[in-house]
């Protein structure tokens, strides 16, 4: 039984839609919680909503708090120099934690070559002005 594309077109839909609130979720415990970055997380439910629901793109977008970090990228493809911050400085703190936790080398690397990628990409992202 094949389905058409009319409900795989739907339920792309509902999944992104449902992903964007979980990333929304995350972001505000990012505000909470100093470990977790909260810029990136507002970026990936943006474009969700961008591609599930437009109404909900409007509200994130219209946000006080947020809102101006997406429209800052968006429109910039940049971020406050405090978001960057925050953001390489958790990473590095995740990896610390990590290794002191982990207690074992092979974890630790294997931690460090995953959060590499993330770190040189927001690295080298321009700050707003």
């Amino acid at each position: 039984m094949s389905t058409s594309p009319q409900m795989q077109s739907k339920a792309k839909k509902i999944l992104l839609k449902i992903t964007g609130l979980a990333f929304v979720g995350l972001a505000i415990v990012g505000v909470i919680l100093p470990i977790l970055p909260t810029t990136p997380f507002l970026l990936v439910a943006a474009a969700c909503f961008a591609k599930s629901s437009p109404r909900m793109q409007k509200k994130l977008l219209a946000n006080k708090i947020f809102g101006p970090l997406i429209n800052e990228w968006q429109q910039h493809r940049c971020i406050p120099r405090k978001a960057k911050r925050v953001a390489l400085l958790t990473m590095i703190f995740s990896v610390v934690w990590s290794a002191y936790f982990l207690q074992n080398f092979m974890l630790t690397v294997l931690v460090f070559v995953l959060i590499i990628g993330p770190f040189i990409f927001i690295w080298r992202l321009p700050v707003s002005k």
